[in-house]
């Protein structure tokens, strides 16, 4: 079932990006961009978590819904930590080949549970 496979690489994304902002602010000094990176990227698994627990279709779907607006925030930090150097493009490559991965996911069960 996509869910189970969602709420899996979610709870792993999170992971990462937990393990991804501590490394950076262990080998350089803090920035404050990471509490921003640390919030959108283990939001994105808490708000699939409590859409599986929703107490109708409309607020699954709104849970996935801001599930999906987390990647895109996710994303766009990944993104600038690149640019800023941050991070390496390796490293950028494998987080954005995630969480493209989930958003894709997240857009088939949301674009499901409204045609049902």
């Amino acid at each position: 079932m996509k869910e189970n496979k969602l709420i899996d690489l979610s709870k792993q994304f999170a992971v990462d990006v937990v393990n991804l902002c501590t490394d950076i602010k262990e080998n350089r000094k803090s920035n404050v961009l990471l509490n921003q990176l640390l919030r959108s990227g283990t939001s994105i698994g808490a708000n699939i978590h409590e859409g599986n627990y929703a107490s109708s279709k409309a607020d699954f779907i709104n849970k996935f819904q801001i599930a999906l607006k987390e990647c895109y925030e996710t994303d766009y930090w990944l993104g600038l930590f690149k640019e800023t150097n941050l991070i390496s493009e390796n490293v950028y490559r494998d987080m954005h080949d995630k969480c493209s991965k989930i958003r894709k996911l997240l857009t088939v069960s949301i674009n499901t549970a409204k045609e049902k």
